[in-house]
């Protein structure tokens, strides 16, 4: 089958049949990720915070560049964090502090902000990362969803299991649950979509940590702007020359 199967096809198919094949998972996944990055190579602007008992504690900004294989590079905008960079470059994660001499290694579940780790930010996506299949149809805030059973394909990965809703409609993104290598669901992630320059796009992505239930993180996205970038920007050895781009 087509990856570019349009989506009325390929919703009535999986509702008449009940399966689809791993071209047809990788082209709902395609959707759903379109709708938290419009494009391949993207600068996003991030705004992080943190809740505890409803009640705002923090608040952090990051810039967020993305290029094609799997790459991202997370410019720390707060005060008191300036210079601070993460680099994302497949399954290979460097922090980079101001005054270092080199970049250290991290993984890609360490903490940024409350329940946002690295990955959370980084901007993974479930088409390049996951291999699926149709759990079932279920309702989602009143809304037809089709869930999937996500795998990840790498053991580096945050989420070695993620079950994602996705609206049957035009697979946006609803709802998703967060497993850990050892099959604990560690978040629960509500997506909220907004406008952005006309389309409906994923604006926020609300975290909810399974184990300190009062406690919440929100992952906003503020501005998003297709652009390219030099190869040098992705390249560790680099980090402590490159600087906040315009």
């Amino acid at each position: 089958m087509s990856k570019t199967i349009s989506t009325t096809t390929l919703a009535l198919l999986l509702a008449l049949c009940g399966t689809a094949s791993a071209a047809d998972i990788e082209a709902i996944l395609k959707k759903a990720d379109a709708f938290r990055l419009p494009a391949a190579s993207l600068q996003v602007e991030t705004q992080v915070q943190t809740f505890k008992d409803g009640k705002e504690s923090k608040e952090k900004r990051y810039q967020v560049l993305i290029r094609p294989g799997g790459k991202s590079l997370v410019l720390f905008r707060s005060p008191g964090e300036t210079g601070q960079k993460v680099l994302m470059s497949g399954d290979d994660f460097w922090m980079y502090l101001p005054g270092s001499a080199r970049p250290f290694r991290i993984t890609p579940l360490q903490k940024l902000l409350g329940d946002a780790s690295t990955g959370d930010i980084a901007n993974m996506t479930w088409s390049d990362d996951y291999d699926g299949s149709v759990a079932r149809e279920v309702e989602v805030d009143g809304v037809a969803c089709l869930e999937l059973e996500l795998a990840a394909q790498r053991k580096s990965l945050s989420y070695q299991r993620i079950v994602l809703q996705v609206a049957k409609s035009d697979f946006r993104p609803m709802h998703a649950d967060l497993y850990a290598s050892s099959n604990r669901k560690i978040k629960q992630a509500h997506f909220k979509l907004g406008s952005v320059d006309g389309q409906p796009r994923v604006t926020q992505m609300i975290l909810i940590d399974e184990v300190q239930t009062n406690r919440e993180t929100r992952v906003n996205t503020l501005h998003t702007k297709a652009r390219s970038f030099g190869d040098e920007l992705f390249n560790p050895m680099y980090l402590s020359r490159s600087d906040v781009l315009p």
